[in-house]
Parts: C-alpha cells; sequence; structure tokens
C-alpha cells in the first residue's frame, strides 16, 4: 500500500482538523454481494502520514469485508459545529503487537474484556486517498441571519465545501 504522507496535500490540514475531535466514524464496507455495511468505529487521531486507525476483532464481519475488498469509506459528522467531513481510502488489518500496545487505553476493555494481549485484538489501518469536508460557520446568530436571508432572497447561507485528493 502506499506509505505516503497524506497530510501534504492540499486542504489536508483543514480535514484532518475538523475529525480530530469527532469521537465516532461511520466506517462502511462493501460485503460480498456488493451491498454496503456501516457501523460505528471509536475514532483514533490520525498519525503523522495521515492514515487513520481504528480497534476491531480479527474475526468479525468487517475484517472479513476489507480482506475481500479493501475500498472503504468513513463519515464523521460534528453537528454542534455544523462540520461534516467524508474519506474515502483502502483499508488494511494489522495485527503488529507494538503497535496495538501503543495506541490501546483502558476504556478498550469494554470491548476486550482481556486486554490487549487478546489474540482478537487486531488495528484497520485506513489510507486516506480522497476527502471532502463541508464546513458550517457555527455562530446561532449566523444562522438566524441565514435563515433571515434565505426567506426573504430565496438565497442558502454558503457552507465551504471541499474536495482533498490525498492519494
Amino acid at each position: 500500500m502506499h506509505q505516503g504522507n497524506h497530510r501534504d496535500h492540499e486542504g489536508a490540514k483543514k480535514l484532518f482538523e475538523l475529525i480530530k475531535d469527532v469521537k465516532i466514524a461511520m466506517m462502511t464496507t462493501v460485503d460480498s454481494d456488493g451491498t454496503l455495511n456501516s457501523r460505528p468505529m471509536w475514532n483514533n487521531d490520525a498519525d503523522e502520514n495521515g492514515d487513520l486507525w481504528f480497534f476491531t476483532k480479527l474475526h468479525s464481519p468487517k475484517t472479513a469485508e476489507i480482506s475481500r475488498d479493501n475500498q472503504i469509506n468513513l463519515a464523521y459528522s460534528d453537528p454542534s459545529s455544523q462540520n461534516y467531513v467524508s474519506v474515502a481510502g483502502k483499508a488494511e488489518i494489522v495485527r503488529d503487537q507494538s503497535i496495538i500496545d501503543a495506541k490501546w487505553n483502558e476504556s478498550l476493555k469494554t470491548w476486550f474484556p482481556n486486554g490487549k494481549n487478546d489474540p482478537e485484538v487486531a488495528l484497520i489501518r485506513v489510507h486516506p486517498e480522497k476527502g471532502e469536508y463541508w464546513d458550517s460557520p457555527n455562530s446561532t446568530m449566523l444562522h438566524l441571519y441565514g435563515y433571515v436571508k434565505a426567506s426573504l432572497t430565496g438565497e442558502s447561507p454558503k457552507t465551504e465545501t471541499k474536495k482533498v485528493d490525498l492519494g
């Protein structure tokens, strides 16, 4: 897989800034019959290269789907600040115990009661290829202004939207 630094691309800094505080991402994988499956995943910080990491059980439907088709999508939503991000990329299952040890935190015992040495603990590393974000102003006054403007002029308030090539 490509090991380049995804943070170097234009717009990437803002994209990673928007997702760093979002705790849950919806991960979408492709099933063997072509249907799409989405599930919530606990979001860890992106690493220095911009790869995104998620803990998983080694034997699960999502790991089987990634093994067959490693193209995935991640959707991040922060309604309180009106920020939304979509990231498409390639996923791989990682079983390196030193990486598991480095990324482990005790709250993961909820899903892995036997701890980080459980043979079912694995990581999903996502190498982002493309991203898109929608960044809306958060102020209540601005939303009120937007509503009034839309009512009077028929124009909706402006949202910053940017597609980012991360490959």
